[in-house]
């Protein structure tokens, strides 16, 4: 038997401290929790949260959008949030009245706007109320300075903004944006802003430290990179209702007249009902949301894991070499068996 090299638990120990270190050996741990997420089913109950999927145009017609407001407002939901941009223009005037006059009955309406850090020069500066217990470093937070699309003022006036940004440097398939950064100010992004009217929260309650966690006075501790985003799974939406606007309206219809329905909706006043458009990003959104309202996170293991794993691994691979390859397979070969 060949005695174990301390030069070999070296090699590997260096090995191991460079994949830690290496930015692009670091992108293979984010490929297989791609991979991981993608196989894997959240182990959680149903959240209170309804998608409702209005089609591809984007924005939808007023008329639609009223609509669905009009027939979501049958079962009294609290808090509608509205992912699309809801920017018209002149030419359609009296329905967007229309659309008004619904959305002064809603409790809490979300509407979806965009920021952009070249505004023009000659534009109003907007402001924005931030979060005022912030701790924590900024500088990898998405800076903007100014708001390029957004809803009419008169829109304005009867909701909340919420932005629904999606910077590609900041966030993926797996990442959303919580928090943004506007002319030094830090503020809530869409998701945030959503769970933030569900619960009843004001932007002075929140207790914020940039690159660890989101604190809620009820308790709830959302984590949250430097980056500003939430790791998410975005098969958490499988735990949301889904349904369609042709089935919300008919869902309307039958319980206005009385009349049995094959989906029932009369818990919605307790949901977040949360309304997109096909061509936007809006699984990732709601997966957020749906986290969130489960209290259930992706989060990575501490690095003291990772150290010790990499320590482990250094001492075994001198005792490994004692054996001969073909006991090394057999024994592989066993242990795979033994964990399928």
């Amino acid at each position: 038997m060949e005695r174990p090299s301390i030069w070999v638990i070296i090699v590997v120990l260096l090995l191991g401290v460079l994949f830690l270190r290496e930015p692009r050996f670091q992108r293979s741990e984010e490929i297989f929790l791609r991979w991981l997420l993608r196989h894997s089913q959240p182990a959680t109950k149903p959240v209170p949260l309804t998608i409702v999927e209005m089609g591809k145009e984007n924005p939808p017609p007023p008329l639609e959008t009223a609509l669905l407001l009009q027939g979501l407002l049958g079962f009294k939901p609290t808090v509608i949030a509205l992912e699309p941009v809801l920017q018209w223009g002149e030419q359609v005037r009296d329905q967007e009245q229309i659309f008004m006059d619904q959305a002064m009955r809603v409790p809490k309406l979300l509407l979806g706007a965009e920021l952009t850090a070249s505004p023009d020069p000659d534009a109003p500066v907007a402001e924005i109320a931030g979060f005022s217990q912030v701790t924590g470093r900024r500088g990898d937070l998405p800076e903007f300075s100014g708001i390029e699309h957004q809803p009419s003022e008169d829109v304005r006036v009867l909701s909340t903004v919420g932005f629904v940004n999606f910077p590609p440097d900041a966030a993926d398939d797996l990442h959303v944006p919580l928090l943004f950064q506007y002319r030094g100010e830090v503020i809530p992004a869409f998701a945030l802003q959503a769970i933030m009217l569900w619960l009843r929260v004001t932007p002075d309650e929140l207790k914020i430290e940039i690159g660890s966690s989101i604190d809620f006075p009820n308790g709830l501790k959302i984590p949250v990179r430097s980056d500003g985003t939430l790791l998410v799974s975005p098969r958490m939406t499988q735990r949301a209702r889904r349904i369609t606007i042709d089935e919300l309206l008919l869902a309307a219809q039958q319980h206005e007249s009385g009349a049995a329905t094959g989906i029932r909706l009369e818990d919605i006043r307790t949901h977040l009902v949360f309304a997109h458009t096909e061509t936007n990003t809006p699984d990732l959104i709601a997966a957020a949301i749906a986290s969130i309202q489960a209290n259930t996170f992706v989060r990575r293991v501490s690095w003291i894991f990772d150290c010790v794993m990499v320590v482990a691994v250094a001492l075994l691979s001198g005792w490994v070499r004692r054996f001969s390859r073909i006991d090394l397979i057999i024994g592989a070969v066993a242990f795979r068996l033994r964990i399928v």
